[in-house]
């Protein structure tokens, strides 16, 4: 019951940071409104947002997958784990200290949604913060199935990358597309441009906040 309990909670945990990332302009949904608009055509802000769901979920597997390979070194699956909830909280404070936009994500073409939204997850470290919660689900996952090989542990894990990067990446869209749609039909870019919220200090913030409940997690 209790890691019925736990991995229920982590599947909530891969859920909510996709609607956390999603309401976060930063993540890109006030683009696919600028490219409705430009265009005159709704469907335009369904490109938009389908090609920043497509960059977001590369991003995701990319940090997760090789995740997925280092935890077959069972042994070490603690030390992996603590480790990467370090890694986690150092992005944190470094964001912290360090409040500017990355200078190479203005030089990207407003036409490549999709590659801006790809380099957008790294440099915010999106993906980074998936990853303490990624591997509890597989902590949790290897108590439950009982697997004795590498090969099939690696593939379950594999699985399980892939199933986070897409939860999570549909609830961001859901948030940022209800948001993106909003301001389309009815508010427009003027009543975004006054009302724009920064999320720099909160994401920050969080990132620092999973990396510690992944190493607690890691070492309870």
């Amino acid at each position: 019951m209790e890691d019925a309990t736990s991995v229920a909670a982590l599947w909530w945990a891969v859920i909510f940071s996709g609607i956390y990332h999603g309401v976060n302009p930063g993540m890109g949904w006030p683009l696919a409104v600028s490219a409705a608009l430009f265009e005159q055509k709704p469907s335009a802000l369904l490109r938009a947002l389908a090609a920043l769901a497509i960059g977001h979920f590369i991003a995701m597997t990319a940090i997760l997958l090789p995740f997925s390979v280092m935890i077959t070194l069972v042994e070490y699956e603690r030390q992996i784990r603590i480790g990467a909830g370090l890694l986690v909280i150092a992005l944190g404070i470094y964001l912290l200290i360090n409040r500017r936009h990355p200078r190479f994500l203005a030089r990207v073409s407003p036409a490549k949604l999709g590659l801006w939204s790809f380099l957008a997850a790294l440099a915010h470290g999106a993906g980074l913060m998936l990853v303490p919660i990624y591997l509890g689900i597989c902590a949790v996952a290897e108590l439950d199935a009982g697997h004795t090989a590498a090969y099939a542990l690696m593939s379950s894990n594999v699985g399980i990358a892939f199933t986070v990067a897409t939860a999570h990446t549909a609830a961001m869209m859901l948030a940022g597309g209800v948001l993106a749609a909003i301001m389309y039909y009815w508010l427009g870019l003027k009543f975004l441009s006054k009302t724009w919220f920064n999320l720099d200090v909160v994401w920050a913030l969080s990132l620092i906040l999973v990396g510690v409940v992944g190493i607690w997690h890691a070492t309870a």
